[in-house]
């Protein structure tokens, strides 16, 4: 038999079949088996399982948390209420009165502190919070994207099936957890020091309502979760700057000099007409929790601006980042 005689049934059902046609080969070579093509399977690894995304949510949690700038971050804000309580143990040592006895009328609380340990942690979110709470949040923003191209890790960790979109949600949701476990560092540190230097009991709110000592600590809790909400916009600020560019510290200072331009144009009554729309505007609104009955038109309104903040420029972070020619 010949050669063409011995090929010939491969070289007529090859060609006319739909696997050859699918799969084409060199000359003589068998057909590949029918089952799905190439870019099926392509198609399958792009498309990673529940499973995977939420092993890379945990990934990112752990770099963010493992990192000693961010640890050295949490311990600072844990000082604050521990400086606080020992300033205000040392004015009272003396039956002396905090801030004037001024009855605690604002939100930083300071002067019920002695009569109650629990507002300690009230008066530790009031002062980390227009300062320390988002200049922490702006730095590991910041650094969530520059961080990663400036150490040359970025273009490894989008080789993986994951995709520019999730990995950008996966490090937005870092930041967001981020914003959480500060604020409740903060409270928790502030809770354990009001406890150990001041009497605590039943809560007077600000309002003049007296509640029990365990509806005062569900209203912490509530407060600690609304200043974590509060952080939401400069979360989503610092992500977006830090997909303009490449250096981490850059991203960093940007972010924090942004935040520090906001505050002071928050605070310039010629511009108040502006003030609404500032995201640090309604951060103080988390006093009216400790109302009876709650005042919930200025939370509602910071909540409903965080989340602008949060999608407007998620989006523009979005957008960038997947056009971005990712070359470190």
């Amino acid at each position: 038999m010949s050669r063409a005689e011995g090929t010939g049934r491969d070289e007529r059902t090859g060609p006319a079949g739909p696997a050859a046609r699918a799969t084409p080969g060199p000359r003589g070579a068998a057909p590949a088996a029918p089952g799905p093509s190439a870019a099926d399977g392509s198609l399958r690894r792009t498309r990673p399982s529940p499973l995977w995304a939420l092993g890379l949510f945990r990934s990112e949690l752990v770099t963010v948390f493992r990192r000693w700038r961010t640890l050295a971050l949490l311990g600072v804000l844990a000082a604050v209420p521990l400086l606080i309580g020992i300033a205000v143990r040392i004015e009272t040592g003396d039956g002396g009165s905090v801030g004037g006895g001024n009855g605690g009328g604002g939100p930083a609380f300071i002067a019920q502190i002695t009569n109650n340990g629990l507002f300690l942690v009230f008066t530790g979110l009031a002062a980390t919070l227009p300062l320390f709470l988002p200049m922490a949040v702006g730095v590991v923003a910041g650094d969530a994207i520059a961080g990663e191209a400036n150490a040359g890790t970025l273009r490894y960790l989008l080789v993986a099936p994951a995709g520019r979109t999730r990995l950008l949600l996966a490090k937005f949701t870092a930041v967001l957890a981020f914003c959480l476990v500060a604020t409740v560092t903060v409270a928790v540190s502030a809770l354990v020091v009001g406890a150990l230097l001041f009497p605590v009991g039943e809560v007077t709110l600000i309002s003049g309502t007296t509640v029990s000592l365990g509806e005062g600590l569900l209203r912490a809790l509530a407060v600690a979760v609304a200043v974590a909400a509060s952080l939401t916009g400069i979360a989503a600020l610092g992500l977006f700057v830090s997909t303009l560019t490449n250096s981490g510290i850059a991203a960093m200072a940007a972010t924090v000099g942004l935040l520090i331009t906001v505050q002071i144009v928050n605070t310039i009554p010629q511009l108040d007409a502006v003030h609404p729309y500032l995201f640090p505007h309604y951060w103080l609104s988390f006093a009216d929790l400790l109302r009876a009955p709650v005042y919930w038109e200025d939370l509602l309104r910071n909540l409903g601006l965080q989340a602008l903040y949060a999608a407007v420029f998620g989006s523009v972070a979005w957008a960038r980042f997947s056009n971005r020619d990712i070359t470190v």
